[in-house]
């Protein structure tokens, strides 16, 4: 472990131990400045390079993390206390979506002829300049990737603040853009504090900004974004359901349910954190969670056999645990779990609440950790109505062996995305993305390249036509 030199909030804390690994000066507002005018500048020429120049930079960053994904998935579980082998799945996983872009970017923005009475009219997709991307911790390569790669690869320049516990991620994602061959200027890491972002948006030379956070760093943005008419997309967390119906494969059901909430130890937008079980099978459900909870295993996250890791900071350890005994005191039963673990690091036990009615509230937030929030219904209109009292429409899962009637059931649940017998998943070729306060836009998918292009109508016709 280094000595810190100096106070920052920009630092890298293992939360395994607590303890200061290396800490990051913030930039002045001068170097910012001096880098945005870069991006600037770097957009005049990279808006204008072949989609098989860049797909080449592109293939090649992919090429890069595949074969460093050891390193970087250490890294990361350095830096925010996931899994290892949760790490090296991002970094593949961010690969791939960097190669899809890579792939598809020019049949995705190719001119778009339009059906016209007269003449010709086609869209002409076009890049509109730089575009700043505000990051959190969770999946410190990954929330990169989904946008950076669609975006840069459509001829935009990007400035990237991310999360302040992840510094090293951030500057390695930036070396490996520039070791592939990425011209200077056009992907750019920024290391500045939280509340200097909002300045940044009223810079002229940032055409679009692209958040993933929380709802009120989302709204601040938006906000600002809005009064300078800049356009901006918005990712802002879930409370995802998850749908048990009667025709259930009880233990298959119990496993996925398990598994994926204590999939980067609760810390996913789209783990399923509130599950919703028949009456008929609830008993059975808590028993068959009560033993799947029995296996797990909290413990050093680059060990093989551990499957619950750290959460990413002493801060967001104490806040699971307080939203837990809120919980509690308003009338919820901790079935298992609820406290620290005893030990150094940022470890809260896998916890397991039921009875969580309209009247506390875990029934509307987020909680963003091990805890697995288990309800029963009567019918399924009651199900649905449970899963749509959140403020949250991020994902959702619908579980059960008739898969017509889980489609029918999904249609009705208010949200982005929704998955039968999965919890919510990621793949470069599916959009991402939510509803309500869970933000707007979307990314991964065709739908990602879009955002931040200009679909410019262009149109051909003689001066004697209607129109």
């Amino acid at each position: 472990m280094s000595t810190p030199t100096k106070t920052s909030s920009i630092k890298t804390v293992n939360p395994f131990n607590n303890e200061v690994v290396k800490e990051f000066e913030a930039m002045s507002a001068d170097q910012v400045s001096a880098i945005i005018d870069k991006a600037d500048e770097a957009f005049k020429t990279w808006k204008n390079t072949s989609f098989e120049a860049r797909a080449k930079v592109m293939h090649q960053v992919a090429k890069i993390m595949r074969e460093r994904k050891e390193e970087l998935g250490k890294l990361a579980t350095l830096e925010m206390g996931k899994l290892i082998a949760e790490s090296i799945y991002e970094v593949e996983l961010s690969a791939d979506i960097f190669d899809y872009y890579a792939d598809k970017a020019a049949e995705l923005l190719a001119d778009h002829p339009l059906e016209v009475q007269h003449g010709e009219a086609f869209l002409s997709y076009e890049p509109i300049g730089v575009i700043l991307s505000v990051q959190p911790w969770n999946f410190p390569y990954y929330q990169i990737t989904r946008s950076a790669a669609a975006h840069v690869m459509a001829g935009n320049t990007m400035v990237l603040k991310h999360a302040s516990n992840v510094p090293q991620c951030a500057q390695i994602m930036e070396d490996i853009f520039k070791e592939a061959g990425l011209p200077d200027g056009v992907y750019t890491n920024l290391f500045v504090a939280g509340k200097d972002i909002e300045p940044l948006v009223a810079n002229t030379k940032i055409k679009g900004v692209t958040l993933t956070g929380s709802k009120p760093a989302g709204a601040s943005i938006a906000a600002a974004a809005g009064a300078q008419v800049k356009k901006s997309t918005l990712e802002l967390g879930g409370s995802d359901p998850f749908i048990v119906l009667e025709d259930v494969d009880l233990q298959q059901a119990v496993e996925v349910a398990v598994a994926g909430r204590m999939w980067n130890a609760g810390q996913v937008c789209v783990s399923p954190k509130r599950v919703l079980v028949p009456a008929s099978k609830y008993e059975a459900f808590l028993s068959k969670t009560k033993d799947a909870f029995a296996q797990l295993k909290v413990g050093n996250p680059l060990d093989a056999d551990t499957n619950v890791a750290p959460l990413s900071s002493e801060k967001a350890a104490v806040d699971v645990v307080a939203q837990v005994q809120k919980a509690a005191e308003q009338g919820a039963h901790v079935i298992l779990g609820g406290k620290r673990v005893d030990r150094a690091g940022a470890f809260v036990e896998p916890t397991l609440i039921t009875d969580i009615t309209p009247d506390m509230d875990a029934y509307y937030e987020e909680i963003f950790g091990p805890v697995f929030q288990l309800y029963r219904y009567n019918t399924i209109d009651e199900a649905i109505e449970i899963a749509n009292a959140t403020e949250f429409g991020l994902g959702g899962t619908v579980f059960g062996k008739d898969t017509q009637k889980a489609v029918e059931v999904a249609r009705k649940i208010d949200t982005g995305m929704v998955y039968i017998n999965h919890v919510t998943g990621i793949a470069p070729e599916l959009p991402f993305g939510g509803t309500k306060e869970s933000g707007y836009g979307r990314e991964q998918s065709p739908a990602g390249i879009y955002e931040f292009v200009n679909a410019k109508l262009i149109r051909t016709t003689t001066p004697d036509a209607n129109y």
